[in-house]
């Protein structure tokens, strides 16, 4: 990795993206919401597609992929008819940029509830690279499925961090912002929909919900009424979840996508359709609930980890995200090494001159 040559293209992106935005923000003042608005952000959009592509850095495209193609291209569309967290009235350039660009909710004067402590971001790095380091070390001794089990928490505990500590830090700058929770113990899931809507990745969520979701059953309503209309609209929402999935994993590999991904957010989405169709059909004939939580949990995480192991696991692979990772840290220690260990030479230096400078006086 040309780690000079990424610094220089994550400045061009900042102030590309921090433009863009810029852009949007004050042309929406002049163009009233609708599809006029939503013309005029599609430079940008376009754009913001095309971002992660200048980088090579797993980090960096991860990253930048999530919070820029994926969450600020969709509330750009939400901001064209004046909905979703870019659109309350009185929002600042500042807020607007923050808002589009990391996973922050409401625009409030308090604080969210669910805001971890530093130590508890500290906790989840020191996980994060216990679980990378076993898989990259013991990775060729392991069984594929516990390989599996290493890297699935890998990728859980990096997007907490992740995600978690950009919305902190700005939500620390920024001093009037709620926090979304980013995940709430998915590992505590009683069925499918406690999964997907409640306790896995919110932010996604919270956009979807809004830009696939709602329209798809408004829509879907006035074809096969409401009472069936959730179900068009789960499926597509979890379609384009994974279209969004695999066009991330383009990033990375610059490759023609396995549609491996895709065929997982569908499968779940039935999965989910079928889940809500039996509650529905037999809550019409008694009043009934989920099985008691701890008989119901290891169900829904065995059924994720095993779908996610025959359809997840072979695009991560793909990626070798694990082994760019590490090449990745070891180009960072090295340039520590290049910085610290002259530092030291030169103050252990001036502390002899110093020394001698005191004995012969």
């Amino acid at each position: 990795m040309d780690f000079k040559q990424e610094t220089k293209n994550f400045i061009k992106v900042v102030v590309y993206a921090s433009t863009s935005l810029t852009y949007c923000y004050y042309i929406a003042k002049l163009i009233p919401k609708g599809f006029t608005r939503l013309l005029t952000f599609l430079p940008v959009v376009l754009l913001f597609v095309s971002i992660p592509l200048f980088f090579n850095s797993v980090h960096l495209i991860g990253a930048i992929s999530f919070l820029i193609s994926w969450l600020a291209n969709f509330k750009l569309i939400l901001f064209a008819f004046g909905k979703g967290p870019l659109s309350p009235p009185f929002i600042s350039l500042s807020h607007f940029l923050s808002f589009a660009c990391f996973p922050i909710g409401k625009h409030k004067n308090t604080t969210s509830s669910h805001k971890s402590s530093l130590m508890s971001y500290g906790l989840k790095g020191l996980l994060l690279v216990i679980f990378l380091k076993g898989y990259y070390d013991y990775g060729d001794q392991m069984t594929p499925m516990m390989g599996w089990i290493l890297l699935a928490f890998s990728v859980y505990f990096c997007l907490e961090v992740m995600l978690g500590l950009s919305s902190k830090i700005m939500g620390l700058i920024l001093l009037e912002v709620e926090l979304d929770p980013q995940f709430d113990k998915p590992y505590l899931s009683t069925s499918l929909q406690d999964f997907w809507g409640r306790r896995w990745n919110v932010m996604v969520n919270r956009v979807l919900y809004p830009t696939v979701y709602n329209p798809v059953r408004t829509l879907s309503s006035r074809v096969i009424g409401r009472f069936w209309a959730p179900i068009p609209a789960i499926l597509t929402t979890f379609a384009v979840s994974g279209l969004m999935h695999e066009l991330i994993f383009f990033y990375f590999t610059r490759d023609w996508p396995t549609w491996d991904t895709m065929l997982f957010f569908c499968l779940h989405g039935v999965s989910l359709v079928m889940e809500i169709a039996i509650k529905k059909s037999v809550n019409n004939v008694v009043k009934w609930r989920l099985p008691h939580d701890h008989i119901t949990t290891p169900f829904v995480v065995a059924f994720v980890f095993a779908t996610s192991y025959w359809l997840f696991y072979p695009e991560l692979m793909r990626c070798q995200l694990v082994e760019r990772a590490f090449e990745e840290y070891g180009a960072v220690i090295n340039i520590a090494k290049g910085v610290i260990s002259p530092t030291l030479q030169y103050i252990t230096a001036l502390h002899d001159d110093n020394k001698t400078i005191s004995l012969k006086s």
